[in-house]
């Protein structure tokens, strides 16, 4: 395998002028087909298989009047206190308002309050409900504006007016501070670790080419796919941060060739044939990881995770390809100015080449660098740094044990936001559930009796405040009725509520012969979390089985990729109780941005899982390939170690750092799940590269010694010898090559 690529970096070294013009038309072609492809269709959640979706496409399907086809705002009004609604002053201003409602544009009809009997008991508050004859995403800034407009006359009449519902305009749009946030911290770090604006440069460029391919070929199939709007946000995130990673180790592997006095071409075709290979089986992991997400069964998460595995397949061929092409242009340059002056003027000779070997090596004797030294400080105090890091993530993980989890709504908001208010008004004048009601849907030959007995019986549960009149649809087979819980949307009660009513409907499916079916928030809510649990194992067992086998095959090693599993572990728990810390129980909300800590959303630990473990297997194989590239070549177990970090802890570290800066850059998006996965993902890279990879790894290295490597000789004859290390490119077949040969300086590191 090592050849192969060793052979394609030659060639796009080589070809550089063709290699840059195809990607070129590729990035061209991308972007005039996502411009002239439809607008992506407005975003829709389903859950196959589930009661809740059963009784959606029933309602579809039977009772197309009750659906939720047009949009609609709530618009709650409160009289001063110590005055009630119904007084004749506040009556006038409340018509007034249902009046103005009902002429914005694109209404279709408003209930009066005052009529319907949306008054609450204590004559303080009411509520309006206004019908569009669009979906809320087709709704424009005119109808936001008119809906606005209104609520601030029904202020200037003295009453309390906010408002609820889809209609009301929510900013969920991507300010781009998050990726320009990102990029200039990268560009920072890349800068610092290269000395170099050209090397600098080149990641930044090869990512952005790679985000932009990846996400015009989305938009350009949004339509024919059904991909939303949304469902590029993971794929930019991930695009953009290992973009700029894969090929940061390509551009540090060929500056690392050509010091140790390789020919420009062939110091190109040795970075791809081993930095290279490495990015490919890197990639793969992320790739099995995001693509695995298709197990959960929710269309959602499976459009974000193959629309994100593509983007990062786009950003592999790009780090394979484009960048030894960019090499080229520039080949020299890409180094710091002091090692430049070396290779000015024709390519070195051999005499030159082995000059510049030894001159490496006399450096690495001199001066071992930051990484070796810190390896060899874990190498002598392994159990040490195996306590320290293994206690410290799990005291983090601690919140993690009050994970609460739910679904965003209005509930949750921000308090001074209107949507808030409005929530916080109906649950004060209504009850706690009124905000949370349930839909019961009967299905029957006589379907209003049976849907009228099946109220009776529910209203006689515990925890049921009211339950409303029964309404059939014109064939009279399909007939609905809602139920307010007594306590709220998100509270445990509700849950063993929704539990209860439908072992009740259960029982009475067979004595009235008619299939009944309980929807709602809460019911959805329920209902998700049983598909994301039930998933969650097989999920978790696809992804590591597969990534294990891949890194077993990079390795061949079985205890190296069950560490990477185990540490994995612990990245994933720490970073979980960061979220809950931050998110849930609101520590340090005020330096996150944090308006309104409460439950995690349900989708982000599946989500976050699936990333981070294909972002932890980056590192692993980013390093410990380099490990076991010097292994290969003759070093010790310890040596290996050392020349891990010495070559590879710099720019892991880098690499990890341009991560986190990346996904933190999104936790300034207003939109809470984005803010929400950034953090996570910058917490999780924070402890997976700078704890496990870079402190526990090394130290169950030290204590496993060439255990480590161990594989047994029946599995050894089974699996594929990929040569990922690059051993068939090594010019010294009789011993290791200059680049391995430890001074005594180095080994007394590791002693």
């Amino acid at each position: 395998m090592a050849t192969f690529f060793y052979k394609l970096g030659c060639l796009a070294f080589r070809r550089r002028g063709t290699t840059a013009l195809l990607w070129l038309l590729i990035l061209i072609g991308a972007g005039f087909a996502a411009s002239s492809a439809p607008p992506p269709p407005a975003d829709t959640f389903s859950m196959p298989g589930t009661e809740s979706q059963k009784a959606f496409d029933l309602l579809e399907e039977k009772f197309p009047a009750a659906g939720a086809d047009g949009a609609s705002a709530r618009v709650v009004v409160r009289a001063p206190e110590g005055e009630r609604i119904t007084d004749p002053e506040h009556k006038t201003a409340v018509a007034g308002l249902v009046a103005d409602l009902g002429e914005n544009p694109k209404v279709s009809r408003v209930t009066d309050p005052l009529t319907s009997g949306a008054v609450s008991k204590d004559g303080t508050t009411a509520y309006a409900v206004a019908t569009y004859e669009v979906m809320a995403t087709e709704l424009k800034d005119t109808e936001h504006d008119a809906l606005d407009k209104t609520l601030r006359s029904g202020r200037d009449a003295g009453l309390t007016v906010e408002a609820g519902g889809d209609a009301v305009k929510i900013d969920t749009t991507m300010s781009g501070a998050g990726e320009k946030i990102g990029l200039l911290i990268s560009a920072i770090v890349l800068l610092t670790t290269f000395g170099s604006l050209i090397a600098a440069g080149m990641p930044l460029l090869t990512a952005l080419i790679g985000i932009g391919t990846g996400i015009s070929v989305i938009t350009a199939l949004s339509s024919t796919l059904g991909l939303s709007s949304t469902t590029s946000t993971l794929a930019m995130m991930l695009g953009l941060a290992v973009g700029i990673d894969y090929a940061l180790f390509i551009v540090s592997r060929y500056r690392s060739e050509l010091l140790e006095g390789h020919d420009r071409q062939e110091a190109a075709g040795r970075a791809v044939g081993t930095a290279g290979s490495a990015v490919v089986f890197a990639g793969l992991t992320v790739i099995v990881a995001l693509a695995g997400l298709s197990v959960v069964n929710i269309p959602v998460l499976t459009k974000m995770g193959l629309a994100a595995a593509g983007t990062v397949a786009v950003a592999v061929l790009i780090a394979v390809t484009l960048v030894p092409a960019l090499l080229g242009f520039a080949p020299v340059r890409v180094l710091r100015r002091r090692d430049r002056a070396a290779f000015r003027g024709k390519p070195l000779s051999a005499r030159q080449q082995r000059k510049a070997a030894k001159r490496v090596a006399k450096q690495a004797k001199q001066r071992p660098n930051l990484g070796a030294r810190w390896a060899g400080y874990v190498l002598r105090h392994p159990v040490a740094v195996l306590l320290v890091g293994v206690v410290g993530l799990g005291a983090v993980a601690l919140p993690a044990a009050d994970l609460e989890l739910g679904l965003p709504g209005e509930g949750t908001m921000a308090p001074d936001t209107t949507q808030r208010k409005a929530y916080d008004m109906l649950s004060a004048s209504f009850g706690d559930g009124f905000n949370g009601p349930l839909t019961v849907t009967v299905e029957s030959d006589r379907a209003a009796a049976v849907a009228k007995e099946v109220g009776e019986r529910f209203a006689e549960e515990n925890g049921v405040a009211s339950v409303a009149a029964v309404t059939a649809n014109e064939a009279g087979d399909t007939a609905i009725f809602s139920v307010v819980p007594a306590s709220g949307p998100n509270d445990t009660a509700t849950e063993d509520l929704v539990r209860s009513l439908r072992d009740l409907a259960g029982a009475l499916e067979g004595d009235t012969g008619s299939e009944i079916l309980i929807s709602g928030q809460p019911a959805l809510f329920i209902d998700f979390s049983r598909t994301l649990d039930e998933a969650l194992l097989p999920y978790l067992g696809l992804v590591v089985g597969l990534a294990f086998l891949l890194l077993m095959v990079v390795f061949r090693s079985v205890l190296v990729p069950f560490k990477a599993a185990l540490g994995f572990l612990l990245s994933v728990g720490a970073a979980l109780g960061a979220v809950v810390a931050v998110f849930q129980k609101g520590w340090f909300a005020d330096v996150f941005g944090v308006e309104q800590p409460g439950p995690v959303m349900s989708t982000m630990p599946i989500l976050m899982i699936g990333v981070v473990f294909g972002l932890a297997m980056d590192y692993e194989v980013f390093l410990v390939s380099r490990m076991r590239e010097a292994y290969v070549h003759g070093a010790t177990s310890g040596e290996a170690v050392v020349t891990g970090f010495r070559y590879g802890g710099r720019v892991v570290s880098a690499a990890a750092l341009i991560m986190i800066s990346v996904f933190s850059g999104f936790i300034v998006e207003d939109n809470d799940l984005i803010a929400m996965m950034g953090f996570a993902l910058a917490s999780a890279v924070l402890f997976d590269a700078f704890v496990v990879r870079l402190a526990i790894v090394p130290a169950l290295f030290a204590l496993l010694g060439t255990k480590a490597w161990w594989l047994p000789r029946w599995l050894d004859r089974l699996l594929p010898n990929l040569d990922v290390e690059g051993a068939k490119l090594s010019r010294h077949p009789a011993g290791a090559p200059a680049s391995y040969r430890y001074p005594r300086r180095e080994q007394e590191l590791i002693r």
